[in-house]
């Protein structure tokens, strides 16, 4: 696939490579690997402008960053404007370059509540919840999926909604609502959407390869892609795609995720994500399953990451 960089509003982006907002991952080590191996644009995980409204302690945690991290995105949910607008433009997020709006959780909860991708069938608090998180001054983007149900899908109609709201880019997760996270993605409603409009438009779903990337590209138009889920379980696929030269080993880079955690989470939040990490890293690796028990059973830092070099040397 074409590299290029991205404008958003006096940003440029190194790489139209993204990393998306995943709950439980994209925390600021993760997202400062995935930004050494070639990432244009990380996000944190999902933030709730509600429980940040009330100091939620966790909720703020996820806001965690450094003035290192090259691009500063958070991910807001929430479905009432106001509350969006006053925490985009308010303190907390002051830190921050760039709003990304979640238009496209599928998770019943959430959907349930007229957030995430519920918002698709209110475009009309959608839109202004976009308005009043650009009255932050700073480039909003908006993560959306191509509709509810699969046998109904109206992805340009919500994309023009979204840039006549004043949105600096969309992403399309090539699924509807009902389709979760798996199912072939519907590149032709990514495709009708990027024609849609003028704003770059990033497709997202089913990368699981450079191949899969190239076919995305091919297939929707897109100005970019985002990977998901599978950069997990191989961050060398960000290296891979944009040509950043990375020559270390997964167990390098899980020492060094968990050496950098260290320095600002505690050892329980550390010990947690560095087995999520591993677990991932163990998917098709022949002769580590005999290690996932000592992965889990760990009882400090130092033991965890005796395992992880046996799993990995």
């Amino acid at each position: 696939m074409e590299i290029k960089q991205i404008r958003l509003g006096g940003l440029l982006l190194s790489s139209n490579v993204l990393m998306a907002p995943l709950a439980g991952y994209t925390c600021y080590p993760f997202r400062m690997l995935a930004y050494e191996m070639g990432a244009g644009l990380c996000f944190t995980e999902m933030s709730s402008a509600n429980a940040l409204k009330y100091q939620d302690r966790a909720t703020r945690r996820l806001l965690f960053t450094t003035p290192e991290e090259p691009v500063k995105a958070v991910q807001l949910l929430g479905g009432i404007p106001a509350v969006m607008e006053q925490m985009a433009c308010g303190e907390l997020l002051a830190g921050f370059d760039i709003i990304d709006i979640n238009m496209g959780c599928p998770v019943p909860n959430v959907f349930k509540s007229g957030e995430g991708s519920a918002l698709m069938l209110d475009r009309k608090r959608a839109a202004a919840i976009i308005r009043g998180c650009k009255k932050s001054g700073k480039p909003v983007t908006v993560k959306c999926r191509t509709g509810i149900h699969d046998n109904d899908m109206f992805t340009a109609e919500f994309a023009r909604m979204c840039e006549a709201a004043g949105a600096d880019m969309i992403t399309i997760h090539g699924r509807s609502r009902n389709m979760m996270y798996d199912g072939t993605p519907c590149y032709r409603e990514i495709a009708q959407a990027k024609a849609a409009v003028s704003i770059p438009v990033i497709a997202n779903g089913g990368i699981w390869s450079a191949q899969d990337a190239e076919e995305m590209m091919e297939r929707t138009g897109a100005d970019g892609i985002m990977l998901a889920r599978y950069a997990l379980e191989n961050p060398f696929l960000f290296s891979e795609l944009t040509g950043t030269g990375c020559r270390k080993t997964r167990l390098q880079i899980l020492l060094e995720q968990a050496e950098l955690a260290g320095r600002y989470y505690d050892e329980t939040f550390v010990m947690a994500y560095i087995r999520k990490l591993a677990a991932y890293g163990m998917k098709k690796r022949k002769g580590t399953k005999k290690y996932k028990e000592q992965l889990y059973k760990s009882g400090s830092m130092d033991e965890l990451k005796e395992v992880v070099r046996k799993i990995f040397s």
